[in-house]
């Protein structure tokens, strides 16, 4: 094997049938991975591009030969780490040529070079100051997976949702005029993000601006519209050419020195001139809000971006660079799944695949697994999900009823009143979506389907902590901000076969419903055969004592019932499975005969499970010693599930510690 193979090439070499042989076991696979990547290391030593470069200013130095070894360097530490941490593997890979371009040409931390979401920005890390930490990755303490502006002066805007890049980059491009300033805005998003009404208002806005601001619109599958001939190829080759924008330049400067001439008569033979150039091409779209629109080109190819990216640098105005990537780049298993490698936990760097110890149900199996039950029976049960068709389970669902399994890319808010649609003429939509996600659709939650009063069913997957993905992937808030909006009823199942039942019961109400459960590994409780209906609003005691009351909603209970076993503490504990409405009769019967009340659930504290036992004390004027268990009002940033909820104070440990704590106050 030659040193200078790199991954991409290890993994394309199974044609050999030596090198196969040696693949086929576990063992040998792992062997060979660490003799790959050992004589990399000893190769890089030599000869690394990557070394070299700690700040963008040192791409500059590099000539095209070293700027495209770099690209593969990049890549290979890329898979390395993502094999090992888990994160965002298909983006970065495709947008690695694209990062270095933009630097190459761009003066960053001068000029604002913002990423949308995140997800493509591992090569801008590592060409960032980030290169000797980037091992580090997701882990606590570590390397943001996205963007993160207390990290790094180069991270202009932190996003870990889509479709907010070209909005704040028009923001920082205002600011920037305002204060007579001169530096370039930059704005990279993905075709994907085009699908949310947010990155439309942002193009909208822009383009009305005729601010300076160049948006560069990273393609990596979605093609907006199809490249027509020869004569569009011919066409985009042209503007690429440095002749073209000087031949702009100076026919404006002529013109504007003919008398009686002025500047709307100008600038109407350049809209004429636009015209006719995208009459055959993509841009006509772009080109009507407002935007001089360029492409597309080949975003692997640094010959291309390296010059189109320094003729737009200085354009007035709007300006979309549209550039094709292929997702998952330089890995050829990635290249094939790109939705399978959009998002990835540890793996085999050589073969591709998942480490997986265990096959367990998660609660996210549970929830696709009911609904496809209930919908054989429901004819009427549709599928909602917004870009997270594998995240939220639909994929299985889809696999029964495609026709019932509608993706309406990244858009919450269009989501959720087309789903009011359907419910208001008979259907019964379920919404699949990440609580975090949610947030983006409030004012639809709240106008569109509790006003009128909707069957709209919400399934939040991701509810509480998230683990690596941080503060922005994060569900703690629901709870709260659906305890303020009237007509909803708000569930919480403490295990996998809860979770089953109340989804059926969700399906037989004709009023709002949202359902929250984590990610990651059910309790293992085993499923019922048998669906069955659970009377709303009715909580369940499952243990009686008389020293203390613990009430609590989701997995975090059984934490709870370990803890009080392990004490040998004389407790009631009682799964409240409703955050709304509270079983007060139950609660307020118990409550006026143990004075010592702990509350517990994997939400903000602020308005959440919590804050409503004491809305329901103080209204019937029960005076209790009350301890609150729950996320405190702060983001809680990336690490291991154990080290959020630790934290975050509602680990085991945090929970026997506050149990202690409250028997022994006077």
């Amino acid at each position: 094997m030659k040193k200078d193979k790199s991954l991409k090439n290890l993994c394309l070499m199974k044609k050999d049938k030596s090198l196969k042989n040696l693949l086929s076991s576990k063992k040998s696979q792992s062997m060979l991975f660490g003799q790959s990547v050992q004589a990399q290391v000893r190769q890089q030593k030599k000869v690394s591009i990557l070394n070299r470069v700690n700040f963008p200013k040192d791409l500059k130095k590099l000539s095209k030969s070293q700027l495209k070894a770099l690209s593969q360097e990049i890549r290979d530490k890329i898979i390395e780490v993502v094999s090992k941490n888990g994160g965002h593997l298909g983006g970065p890979l495709g947008a690695v040529e694209l990062t270095l371009a933009v630097h190459y040409v761009f003066n960053a931390p001068y000029d604002k070079i913002v990423i949308d979401t995140g997800h493509q920005s591992y090569p801008h890390k590592l060409v960032t100051g980030r290169k000797n930490n980037f091992h580090t990755l997701r882990q606590y303490k570590g390397v943001c997976g996205f963007c993160n502006i207390a990290e790094s002066e180069y991270d202009v805007f932190g996003a870990g949702h889509a479709s907010t890049a070209i909005s704040a980059a028009l923001g920082i491009a205002k600011a920037r005029d305002y204060q007579s300033q001169k530096h370039k805005v930059v704005a990279i998003v993905g075709d994907g993000a085009l699908t949310a009404g947010l990155a439309f208002e942002g193009l909208n806005n822009t383009g009305y601006s005729k601010t300076n601001i160049l948006v560069v619109l990273n393609d990596n599958r979605m093609s907006i519209s199809p490249n027509v001939g020869a004569i569009s190829s011919y066409l985009n080759k042209i503007v690429l050419k440095p002749g073209y924008f000087e031949l702009r330049k100076r026919t404006r400067e002529l013109l504007e020195k003919i008398p009686g001439i002025g500047k709307e008569e100008i600038d109407r033979v350049f809209k004429v001139q636009e015209r006719l150039r995208t009459i055959t091409n993509e841009g006509i779209f772009f080109e009507s809000m407002g935007f001089q629109y360029f492409g597309p080109i080949d975003g692997h190819s640094l010959d291309e971006l390296i010059p189109a990216l320094q003729n737009v640098k200085n354009l007035e105005g709007p300006v979309l660079l549209h550039v094709k990537t292929e997702k998952g780049k330089g890995y050829a298993f990635a290249e094939k799944d790109t939705d399978k490698f959009h998002g990835m936990s540890p793996f085999d760097p050589i073969n591709g695949q998942k480490y997986v110890a265990t096959a367990k149900m998660t609660y996210t199996d549970a929830f696709a697994n009911a609904l496809i039950r209930i919908a054989e029976d429901d004819k009427r049960i549709v599928a909602i999900t917004a870009a997270m068709k594998s995240g939220t389970g639909l994929n299985k669902f889809e696999k029964h009823f495609p026709e019932r399994t509608i993706d309406v890319g990244i858009a919450e808010q269009h989501s959720v009143t087309f789903a009011a649609g359907l419910a208001i003429a008979g259907m019964k939509p379920v919404c699949a979506i990440y609580s975090t996600f949610l947030q983006r659709a409030y004012d639809q939650i709240i106008h569109d389907v509790c006003l009128q009063n909707l069957g709209v069913i919400f399934a939040l997957d991701r509810a509480g902590l998230v683990g690596d993905d941080g503060p922005t992937h994060n569900g703690p808030f629901d709870i709260a901000y659906f305890r303020a909006i009237p007509n909803i009823t708000i569930m919480v199942p403490k295990d996998e076969n809860e979770l089953q039942h109340m989804l059926y019961t969700a399906t037989l109400l004709k009023s709002p419903v949202s359902i929250r459960y984590p990610r990651g590994n059910a309790v293992g409780v085993g499923l019922d055969s048998e669906l069955k209906k659970i009377e709303i609003g009715k909580a369940e005691v499952i243990k009686e004592g008389k020293d203390l009351l613990i009430l609590g909603v989701g997995p975090i209970l059984y934490d709870a019932i370990d803890v009080v076993q392990e004490i040998k503490c004389n407790a009631t504990i009682i799964n409240a499975r409703f955050a709304k409405p509270l079983d007060e009769e139950l609660i307020l019967k118990h409550a006026r005969k143990i004075k010592n009340i702990i509350t517990l659930e994997e939400g903000t504290l602020n308005g959440g499970f919590g804050s409503a036992v004491l809305e329901l004390l103080n209204k019937n004027k029960i005076k209790s010693n009350v301890k609150m268990i729950g996320i405190p009002d702060d983001f809680i940033e990336h690490g291991k599930p154990d080290i959020q909820k630790k934290l975050a104070g509602i680990d085991r440990e945090s929970i026997k510690n506050s149990i202690q704590e409250i028997l022994n106050r006077k």
